[in-house]
C-alpha cells in the first residue's frame, strides 16, 4: 500500500499523519510538543521542531512513504548564517515585540498603509516577518550581522529534509515582502530595514503548488505550506466557502480568484496552496481565552461545554473582551481582556457562555470585513481545535445566523499537507487527488433559538470593544 506524509508544526506541537496515498485513509497519526510560549516574547528554538518531527515519526514506525509534506505555522522568523545555522531562537506570529517596527515601516513607505497594501497585500503588524526583521536589525546587531538566510518555520523543515532553501507562494505571501498579486520579493520593501543588505541571496526561491522540493529518504518532497493554506486544502474550500478556524488564535478565510488589498490592515492579502488567493483575517485569542476561564472554573473540555450551553444566549448581560495577550485584529498588540456585566449572582455558566461568545463575536468582526472586501458566503465551514467543542459550533450557528459545516477529520493541516504531497508524488493535481479522496463532506449544525439574541449579543460586543479601544 503507497503512502504520503503530512507534517502540521503549529505553535503547540508537530503532528504527523500517514495516509493510503490511492484513496486517503488516515493509517496513521502521531504528535510530539513543543515548548509553551507566552508574548510579549513569544520564542522557540528550531530544533524543538525537528526533535519533536522525530518523536513522532518514530512514534509511526518510521514508515516508507511516497511523499511527504510540511505546513506551518505562518509568519515566524527564522534566522541562519552563511554556514545555515540558526543564529537565535524564531520569532513567532504572535511575538508582539515588533509592535514599535510595525509602526515604523508603515511611516517610512511614502502612502503609508494603502502603499504597504497595494504592494504585498497586507500592512505590517507585529505578527508578520518583516516587522520581526527590523525587530532584530534594530535590538541585536550583532545577531543581524551573521543574518545571510531567513526562513519560516515550515521552510526550516523542509531544509532539514531537503537540504534546500525553498519557501511556496501561501506562506511567503505571509512575510510582509513577498506579493500575492505579482509573485515576486518587494526587496524594495526589505531595503527599507537594511539598504545594505543583499536580499537577493537571503530570501529563499518560491516554488510553485506541485514542484518538488527534493528527496528525503526515498520519498519526493513537496513545497510545505502556511498552515491555514493547508487547512484550506484539508477540507477542500471551494470558491464561495468561508472558514472560520479556531485554535489558539482564530481566523477567517476564503478562497479567491483575485488578489486582495485592504488599507486598513484587517484583511491579509495572502495567496493559498493551489495558485490562487487566500484573504484572511487573524486574531490573537481564540482557544486560549476559553482554556483560560475554563482553567479559572475549574472546568474540562467537556464540562465547559456544558457549562457554556447551560446559560442563556448573552450570558445574563456579562460580556467579555477576550484580547488576552494583545490583540492583532484590530491592531492592539498591547490589550488586555475586559469582562463587563459581573453581578454578585453571576454564575459559572453565565463566564463560560462570556467567553466563547467573545471568541464568537471578535471572529464575526473579521467575517464581516473579510465579506466586505472579498464577498462570500455559500458554505461556513469550522475548523480548527475549537471544532470539537460543541459549544463553539452551536454559538457561532447562532450567532452567525447561519449553517455551520464541521467538516469530517481532525487534523485538517496535516491532512492537506497530506493531499499536497500525494500531488507531488504522482504528478496529479491538487484538484483530482482532492476528489479521490473524498475531501469535502461535514457535519452541518443548524442556528438554534439562540439567533434571535444575536444582535443584542453582539451589540453588548460592539460597544465593549469601541470602549476599550
Amino acid at each position: 500500500m503507497p503512502l504520503v506524509a503530512g507534517v502540521d508544526a503549529s505553535t503547540t506541537a508537530t503532528k504527523v499523519e500517514v495516509r493510503d496515498l490511492d484513496d486517503g485513509r488516515v493509517v496513521g497519526r502521531a504528535a510530539a510538543p513543543h515548548p509553551r510560549t507566552q508574548p510579549p516574547r513569544s520564542e522557540q528554538d528550531p530544533a524543538t521542531w525537528w526533535a519533536a518531527f522525530e518523536a513522532a515519526w518514530r512514534e509511526l514506525g518510521a514508515p516508507a512513504v511516497a511523499g511527504i509534506s510540511v505546513a506551518g505555522q505562518q509568519h515566524g522568523m527564522v534566522a541562519l548564517d552563511r554556514d545555515r545555522e540558526v543564529i537565535r531562537p524564531a520569532k513567532l506570529w504572535n511575538d508582539t515585540e515588533s509592535a514599535p517596527d510595525a509602526a515604523w515601516l508603515i511611516g517610512q513607505l511614502a502612502g503609508g498603509r494603502k502603499a504597504w497594501a497595494e504592494a504585498t497585500g497586507l500592512v505590517p503588524v507585529a505578527s508578520f516577518t518583516i516587522t520581526k526583521l527590523s525587530w532584530l536589525h534594530r535590538s541585536e546587531p550583532s545577531a543581524w550581522e551573521r543574518l545571510a538566510h531567513v526562513l519560516l518555520p515550515h521552510d526550516w523543515l523542509t531544509y532539514r529534509l531537503t537540504g534546500r532553501l525553498v519557501t511556496d507562494r501561501g506562506d511567503a505571501s505571509g512575510t510582509g515582502y513577498w506579493s500575492a498579486a505579482s509573485g515576486a520579493y518587494c526587496r524594495d520593501l526589505l531595503a527599507i530595514v537594511d539598504a545594505g543588505k543583499d536580499w537577493s541571496s537571503v530570501t529563499p526561491e518560491v516554488l510553485g503548488p506541485v514542484d518538488a522540493a527534493g528527496q528525503w529518504n526515498g520519498a519526493t518532497v513537496g513545497p510545505g505550506t502556511g498552515d491555514n493554506m493547508a487547512a484550506a486544502l484539508g477540507i477542500g474550500l471551494r470558491s464561495g466557502d468561508v472558514a472560520i478556524s479556531i485554535g489558539t488564535s482564530g481566523t477567517v478565510y476564503a478562497v479567491s480568484d483575485h488578489p486582495t488589498a485592504d488599507p486598513s490592515g484587517i484583511v491579509a492579502g495572502f495567496a493559498d496552496a493551489t495558485g490562487r488567493y487566500l484573504p484572511l483575517v487573524c486574531t490573537l485569542n481564540a482557544t486560549k481565552v476559553t482554556d483560560t476561564v475554563g482553567r479559572l472554573l475549574g472546568a474540562g473540555h467537556e464540562e465547559f461545554d456544558d457549562l457554556a450551553l447551560a446559560a442563556p444566549p448573552g450570558a445574563g448581560g456579562v460580556t467579555l473582551l477576550p484580547y488576552l495577550d494583545g490583540e492583532r485584529t484590530p491592531d492592539r498588540p498591547t490589550a488586555t481582556g475586559v469582562l463587563a456585566g459581573l453581578r454578585s449572582d453571576t454564575s459559572r455558566e453565565q463566564l463560560a457562555r462570556a467567553a466563547v461568545e467573545g471568541v464568537v463575536c471578535g471572529l464575526l468582526d473579521g467575517l464581516d470585513a473579510l465579506m466586505a472586501l472579498a464577498p462570500a458566503g455559500r458554505r461556513l465551514l469550522l475548523v480548527g481545535g475549537g471544532a470539537r467543542s460543541r459549544a463553539f459550533r452551536q454559538i457561532l450557528a447562532d450567532l452567525s445566523g447561519q449553517p455551520v459545516v464541521v467538516p469530517q477529520g481532525e487534523e485538517h493541516v496535516a491532512a492537506g499537507a497530506c493531499l499536497q504531497a500525494a500531488a507531488v508524488a504522482t504528478g496529479s493535481s491538487l484538484a483530482a487527488v482532492t476528489e479521490a479522496w473524498g475531501i469535502g463532506a461535514g457535519t452541518v449544525v443548524e442556528p438554534g433559538p439562540g439567533t434571535s439574541a444575536a444582535p443584542n449579543v453582539r451589540a453588548a460586543y460592539d460597544a465593549l470593544r469601541d470602549a476599550s479601544a
